[in-house]
């Protein structure tokens, strides 16, 4: 293909109930709602965006909370790690103040030259830390529950879970990510100059049961397009490889374009435009329910399905 991709737009996960899911990513991991909307495809849910102070591409990880939804099965055919960037030097904080808050995890380790440390969230969808030895130079949001120095960057990574690597390597290159490592049953590869936030990792693993998407798993991966031109250009050469692609959708603070990959995995490429203070300010960003056009007539009906969501004073930019 012609067109290769920058790096991580986002990632979206499903949820269970979305109090614990808002209170967990802003006060124990420190990210800023940037966004609180609902699925367009299924408006009896929320939306939640998490990211830095303005919802920058690459910083983001979004879930649809279904309060009644079962737990789903980590397996081939998903993403089944979620990565985030932070400093180097900080993975000592982050056991210590995730331990204190209740939440398990495991040890540091090292892999690609950069060190690691997973846990899992409330609904049990598997995260990781990852400080990357030549830093990460985005800025983080400071909530004043994460100090700065520790804070996260933003998305560093996902882990693809597949059968075969062969076709799902193949496609990956047809996105215009390069195989930059490769150790035992893991290959990494990396979009534009690699770096946090533009690296995918995937695993092999021929007997691995078949992944069920549901509350706890990654619903899925979304690469970044810097625009609409861009998009209907990449969308038609996929079109012409013989790849099954939705038409562009409008999800308001981006365009999509979604399919799977080989493997199983449903990935989007989605346009950094228009981005997140299309409907709201930068100060106000997450503190209100914003709906798109097609369902603001809708909006008393919307909000009478939806809990109630408390969202503390940190989301705010001043907190005076």
């Amino acid at each position: 293909m012609t067109i290769a991709t920058s790096g991580l737009h986002h990632v979206t996960a499903i949820a269970g109930d979305p109090q614990r899911n808002v209170d967990f990513y802003l006060r124990a991991l420190g990210l800023r709602l940037v966004k609180t909307t609902v699925n367009f495809d299924d408006p009896g849910t929320y939306h939640l965006y998490y990211g830095d102070e303005a919802g920058a591409p690459g910083s983001l990880i979004t879930f649809f909370p279904w309060r009644d939804a079962p737990s789903g099965r980590r397996g081939a055919g998903q993403a089944t790690t979620t990565s985030l960037s932070v400093p180097a030097n900080s993975l000592g904080w982050w056991k210590q103040h995730l331990t204190g808050l209740g939440v398990e995890v495991g040890e540091v380790a090292a892999r690609d030259g950069e060190e690691a440390l997973g846990f899992r969230d409330p609904d049990g969808l598997a995260l990781a830390l990852v400080a990357h030895p030549q830093g990460d130079p985005r800025a983080p949001w400071d909530n004043g529950h994460v100090p700065a120095e520790h804070a996260i960057r933003g998305l560093h990574s996902v882990t693809l879970s597949v059968h075969r690597d062969e076709a799902t390597a193949g496609m990956l290159g047809d996105l215009g990510l390069r195989l930059v490592a490769e150790e035992g049953d893991r290959l990494r590869f990396a979009a534009g100059d690699g770096g946090p936030g533009a690296f995918v990792d995937v695993q092999v693993s021929p007997d691995a049961p078949r992944g069920l998407v549901a509350a706890g798993t990654v619903h899925h991966v979304a690469w970044r397009a810097p625009d609409e031109e861009t998009q209907r250009r990449w969308r038609a050469e996929l079109v012409d490889d013989g790849v099954e692609v939705t038409s562009v959708l409008d999800r308001q603070y981006f365009r999509s374009i979604y399919f799977r990959e080989p493997g199983g995995t449903l990935l989007e490429i989605a346009t950094d435009e228009p981005g997140f203070t299309a409907d709201e300010p930068l100060l106000e960003l997450g503190r209100a329910l914003k709906l798109p056009p097609w369902l603001e007539p809708n909006r008393e009906q919307i909000e009478n399905l939806l809990p109630t969501l408390d969202l503390p004073s940190e989301n705010d930019l001043e907190r005076g």
